[in-house]
Parts: C-alpha cells; sequence; structure tokens
C-alpha cells in the first residue's frame, strides 16, 4: 500500500523529535551536566546564594492565553492594581474593562472565544477576491498566494484520505496478524518471521511492517488527522472571517478596546507551555521550572489556533507597554502581513519605553536573512534593533545536531539560540508535557533576561541585550548540520551571537558591566 510521503515524513519528524531528554535538561549546564542548558541551576547554586533579587520583572506572554489557575503559577500572575474586578468599569482608563490578569483580544464583550482561525494569505486571497480591480503588483501576489492555497489545500485533502484508508484498513491487518499468531501484542521479528501461502495474511504482514517501519501509531494517526482535518476547515478555509465574532471595525487597524478579559481556557495550552518556561516556580517538587522566579506572567492572547492578525499584535504590544511590562514574549509568527507597519510602529512604541521584546524565529528550518517572517523589527539581512531579541532552537549536545532541525537561523537577523527540543513544561488543567519549537526557545530568553533584570534592574533594555548576547555560551567554530538540510557549516554562520543563551554568563558579565561603571 503507497503511502502519501508528507505524511510519513510528519510522522517520522515527531518520533525524531520524541527523544528521551530529562525533564529540565535545559536548565542545566554543559560543563556540569554534559547538556547545552542555560545553567539557571548553576547559578543559583553558585551566584545569587547570597544575593537578593532587586525587583519583579513583569513578562507579557503574547499567545493563545494561559490557565492563571496553574498550581505552578501560585503568586505569579500579573494583576492590575488600579483595576476593580468584575465591575463592569475601566477604572484605570486604559481603554480595557476589567483587565485584572491581562486581556483577549480574540473575544468580544459576550464572552464569546475565537478559538480557530484561518492562515493569513488565505486571509489576503479573500481580500483580493473581493476587490472590483488589483494593481499589477496584487494580480501577480494573488496568481502566487492563490497556488499555494491549491497546493495546501489538495495536500491535506489527500493525507486525510490516506489517513482514513489507513484507518480503515489497521484494525483488520491486526485482527489477521492475532488471528495467525495465536496472540493480541507481536513484535516486529515475529511478524517478519511469519511465512504464510495465505495471500490475505501475506499482505497483512506487508501492511503492518510499512506501517511499523513508518513509525506509524495509532496515536500519531490521529494528530496527523486532526492537523490536517483543521487544515481544511479552518486554516485554509477562505470563507472563515472570525472577526464577526469579535465585532471590531477591522478596517481601522488603530482601534482600541475590543476583546474580553478571559485569559485562559482549555485552547491556551500553547501560551501556557510558554508561560510555564519562563517562570513556573522552581524546585517545589512539581512538572516544571521556569528560568526566574522574581516574575510576574501577563497573559495577553492575541494568537488563535491558525495565523494571529497584525491589528491584534500591534494593539497587544501596546497593551503590554502601557502597563508595565518589562519584557514581551511572541511564540509565534507567518510568513505574510498585510498591515506590517502598524506592529513596526508598536515595537517601536514599546521599545522606546524601555521593553525587552523576545520572538522566536520560525520553525520551517529556512534562513530568514533571506525569506521574511512576520513579525519582523528589520528587514531581511538586516541586524535587528537593540531592544529585539530573535531566538533559534538548540537542542541539548555539542556538535552537528546542536541545532533543532526544524529551527529557522540567520547570521543577521537571528540574534542567539536556546534550547527548544523536549522541553517540560506547563499546560493547562495543572499538567504537564515536552514541546518542540522556537516558541518553547524564545520564552527561555525572555526567562533568563528576567532573571538577570531581577537582580540589576539598573540595566536598560539595550543593555540588556547586549549582556545576553555577549555572554552567550559561545560556539562560533562548532561545525553544525543547517537546520532544513544535510549541509554543515560553523554555528558563527547561522545567528549574531554564534551562541547558546547563558543564565550564568549572563548574570556575571551584568554584575561586571554595572561595577565597571561605579
Amino acid at each position: 500500500m503507497k503511502f502519501n510521503c508528507l505524511l510519513i515524513l510528519f510522522v517520522f519528524f515527531t518520533t525524531l523529535l520524541s527523544g528521551q531528554h530529562e525533564s529540565n535538561w535545559h536548565l542545566k549546564d554543559v560543563q556540569q551536566d554534559g547538556v547545552c542548558g542555560t545553567s539557571v541551576y548553576k547559578a543559583h547554586n553558585d551566584l545569587l546564594k547570597n544575593k537578593k533579587p532587586q525587583k519583579k520583572i513583569i513578562v507579557a506572554v503574547l499567545d493563545s492565553g494561559v490557565d492563571i489557575e496553574h498550581e505552578d503559577f501560585e503568586g505569579r500572575i500579573w494583576v492590575n492594581e488600579k483595576e476593580i474586578a468584575d465591575n463592569g468599569i475601566d477604572d484605570d482608563r486604559n481603554g480595557y474593562i476589567d483587565d485584572v490578569n491581562g486581556w483577549n483580544f480574540l473575544g468580544n464583550a459576550n464572552g464569546e472565544m475565537v478559538i480557530d482561525d484561518n492562515l493569513e494569505f488565505v486571509r489576503m486571497i479573500a481580500a483580493f477576491e473581493k476587490k472590483s480591480t488589483l494593481t499589477a503588483e496584487e494580480k501577480t501576489l494573488y496568481k502566487k498566494l492563490k497556488k499555494e492555497h491549491e497546493e495546501a489545500y489538495t495536500g491535506s485533502k489527500q493525507e486525510l484520505e490516506a489517513i482514513g484508508q489507513i484507518n480503515d484498513i489497521y484494525p483488520k491487518v491486526i485482527t489477521a496478524l492475532s488471528y495467525h499468531l495465536n496472540k493480541q501484542e507481536f513484535t516486529q521479528e515475529e511478524v517478519e518471521a511469519i511465512e504464510s501461502k495465505d495471500e490475505g495474511i501475506a499482505m497483512a504482514k506487508r501492511i503492518w511492517l510499512d506501517l511499523n517501519e513508518g513509525g506509524l501509531t495509532p496515536e500519531m494517526l490521529e494528530e496527523a488527522n486532526k492537523y490536517h482535518s483543521e487544515r481544511v476547515k479552518y486554516h485554509l478555509n477562505k470563507d472563515l472571517n472570525t472577526r464577526e465574532i469579535i465585532g471590531d471595525d477591522y478596517s481601522n487597524q488603530r482601534e482600541i478596546g475590543y476583546g474580553n478579559n478571559q485569559v485562559g481556557g482549555d485552547f491556551a495550552d500553547h501560551g501556557t507551555h510558554v508561560a510555564g518556561i519562563i517562570g513556573a516556580i522552581r524546585g517545589n517538587n512539581l512538572g516544571a521550572d521556569g528560568q526566574a522566579d522574581h516574575v510576574l506572567i501577563m497573559p495577553v492572547r492575541v494568537v488563535p489556533n491558525g495565523d494571529e492578525h497584525d491589528k491584534d499584535v500591534a494593539n497587544g504590544i501596546r497593551y503590554a507597554a502601557d502597563n508595565g511590562a518589562n519584557i514581551i514574549n511572541m511564540s509565534f509568527g507567518k510568513g505574510y502581513s498585510p498591515y506590517p507597519e502598524i506592529v513596526a510602529e508598536a515595537i517601536k512604541y514599546a521599545g522606546d519605553r524601555g521593553v525587552l521584546l523576545v520572538h522566536g524565529s520560525g520553525n520551517d528550518g529556512k534562513n530568514n536573512d533571506v525569506e521574511v517572517s512576520y513579525p519582523q523589527d528589520a528587514k531581511p539581512g538586516q541586524p535587528s534593533l537593540p531592544y529585539w531579541i530573535e531566538v533559534g532552537a538548540s537542542d541539548e549536545k555539542v556538535g552537528r545536531q546542536m541545532l533543532a532541525s526544524f529551527s529557522n537561523y540567520g547570521r543577521q537577523t537571528v540574534d542567539i539560540f536556546a534550547p527548544g527540543v523536549q522541553i517540560n513544561s506547563t499546560v493547562p488543567g495543572s499538567k504537564y508535557e515536552k514541546n518542540d519549537g522556537t516558541s518553547m526557545a524564545s520564552p527561555v530568553v525572555a526567562g533568563v533576561a528576567a532573571l538577570v533584570w531581577s537582580y540589576y534592574p539598573e540595566l536598560s533594555n539595550t543593555q540588556l541585550k547586549a549582556i545576553l548576547m555577549s555572554s552567550s555560551a559561545n560556539y562560533r567554530k562548532v561545525k553544525v548540520v543547517i537546520p532544513g538540510g544535510m549541509k554543515k557549516t560553523k554555528f558563527k554562520k547561522l545567528c549574531g551571537s554564534a551562541g547558546i543563551v547563558n543564565a550564568y554568563q549572563a548574570l556575571a558579565l551584568a554584575e561586571k558591566t554595572l561595577a565597571n561603571r561605579k
């Protein structure tokens, strides 16, 4: 039976990333523990034993939402002390009613929520098709996007068909082999040893071996089916318009005040995982340890299951900056942006107010110096702004496989790498799981930044970025596999710092930097 190669690659990729990494490997030290972590444990044991933090750092998590009731967040969620809960009044006059713990830009005043959304390039196709005339430039882009959509939609439909065929035949294969072997469970060796003239058994053997060698399991098939079903129903659906639920005037990109104060929920898996990487309580014998102890998480919901909207991202950044966030973490991205100037203005607004912005570089295994990835602080090939940190994902071992195979990179546009493979953290319902992505690497850096800033709040946002870059664990000359391919190059050619973020070295450099100024 022939299966679509994309499905096999998807399953193989999932299997590859599910290797055995210790739960908190990313907090460990390369010299003491043999893994390329952030040396957070070493920093606390060696540098911070007799030091007191000077300030609680507020980290805004612009994401899918955060489960603020999670057991590992006790005392770690930001509270807007100027707002009286549930009185229906904008007490602090910031434009958002009852925003006690943050804000949700993906809902309305009646409590309705947007969970699933389409992709930005699909929304752009829909917008083009509603226009009576297109410029020559728009016609070229429309043709390109339409082709991309047709290929993606057809691909997901084919995947669903293949999964359906597998799901239909798999139980029959198991039944046939169980009958032949007279047992319910069997190994690959036992199936390989089957010799039968029965065509049905011979076919069942071939199919089972093909599936087993491809790494396919019922759980993986279910995950693949969910992924492609969502692609067809939501992500690639040109007719989906979620702004009807939100009720804002989307033509007015500078409109504020829409949304509601519901920052958590079952949809908040991604944001909760990100928040835990930053600030889950360390050393409490629960499921995960965060990077920073003296931190408050400000949930700002702007990311649906699909692509975020530029308007929501810009408003989320401004909301965080206006309400006291010191750091903004953004673990999201997309390939197209119809209103990049709105987001760029918000980025500058936050940076000018002393905020450090941290962003995941993306999971496409591509060179961000060449290909655009949004949101972006600078044009491809140009160095990032002094208050913006673009983060790639690394793995646990020094050597050719040091960088995550999925991570985006770029000598000019990606500043630093951080652990992003099998990172254990919080998920809704006081549960925990391991996830992969630059979505995980970004909050690792945001958490290390919060840790340093809590002890050295005199630093500016630009000084803090410079310290994190300069103090990163240096692997300039290590030859690594370039993500997304098989070729190798020196690490220094793939990011600005040629290093992996390191809390121990950052704290030591911060101490030295401020001591030299006295």
